[in-house]
């Protein structure tokens, strides 16, 4: 286990490595991203080296975001000042980075970013605490083109995309790739919502609510990899964590993790890249990993205490 001293001067609230895990970008409430170069020092472990310190924000950072390296060294971040920012690095002077788009729509803190699978472009998903949804498109002729709406009255805490199912679509049909668009928002409200893409008011609209918390949704995750069945799971400050399937006829059903409550609030809840192990963080500062078992239960699969 590699461990990064005096990192940030405030709280960290998210790490995450880019796509070819080179990389690692960190946000705090000291109001800055960090960006570290991982090296393999020969022997098998790993070296982080600071390369750069982004500011720009005038508030906590919650969340960063790798776009898809088809679309160049691109990091997006949001933060309690109500804005997304849009960084992109230097090609002459890799050390330096740029705001290269300011997203100022929303009217309270912008709590997470999430980049679209890259088969439908480079499309950024903000949620914020105003209660609204907004989906940002960066089209190839420079322009950015957005769609905001109402997703949950109290608040919306997170979202995560549905990966894309039907790989045969070509890109070259922009409208047939358009109806690929989905993803699912949990809110303050207890709820989870699924949206998917309406091409007559260039709109989203509701699929399916997921009820099941008694308390503040924190987090979602759809799995990223189809396996026998699409994935969701929901993280609560209920101290429950609920897994979504869909049945034949199209209906969520929903599934607790684990019989009795976590220790403590769950605030995060992430897939690994096949799908099919769920890591699980909480107020206790430990993160549980879970796998499902031929039976169709989740067992654990291990936990990290540090």
């Amino acid at each position: 286990m590699v461990t990064i001293g005096n990192a940030h001067e405030d709280l960290i609230h998210d790490a995450v490595l880019d796509y070819y895990g080179k990389r690692l970008a960190t946000c705090s409430s000291d109001k800055t991203i960090k960006i570290f170069d991982i090296e393999n020092n020969g022997n098998g472990n790993e070296n982080y080296k600071l390369t750069t310190t982004l500011t720009g924000h005038e508030g906590p950072i919650w969340q960063v975001a790798w776009a898809h390296p088809k679309f160049g060294s691109i990091l997006a971040s949001c933060s309690y000042d109500g804005k997304a920012l849009i960084w992109k690095q230097q090609l002459e002077q890799p050390q330096q980075w740029s705001i290269i788009a300011e997203h100022t729509i929303h009217q309270a803190s912008v709590n997470s970013v999430s980049w679209a699978p890259q088969e439908l472009g480079a499309i950024l998903l903000c949620t914020s605490s105003d209660g609204k949804v907004s989906i940002v498109e960066f089209n190839d002729d420079g322009t950015t083109s957005h769609v905001i709406f109402n997703a949950h009255s109290i608040g919306v805490n997170c979202a995560s995309w549905a990966p894309i199912t039907n790989t045969t679509i070509n890109n070259q049909n922009k409208d047939q790739l358009k109806l690929q668009r989905r993803f699912v928002t949990c809110g303050s409200d207890n709820l989870a919502k699924i949206w998917k893409y309406d091409p007559t008011n260039n709109t989203y609209i509701e699929e399916a609510k997921l009820e099941g918390h008694t308390d503040w949704v924190r987090d979602v995750a759809w799995s990223p990899s189809v396996l026998i069945r699409s994935y969701i799971a929901t993280a609560s400050q209920d101290r429950a964590v609920l897994i979504w399937t869909q049945d034949k006829d199209g209906k969520w059903q929903k599934q607790l993790l684990t019989d009795e409550k976590f220790p403590d609030v769950c605030w995060r809840c992430s897939w690994s890249l096949s799908g099919n192990i769920l890591a699980v963080s909480g107020g206790d500062n430990k993160i549980s990993l879970w796998k499902e078992n031929l039976q169709g239960k989740w067992e654990s699969a291990g936990e990290v205490d540090q």
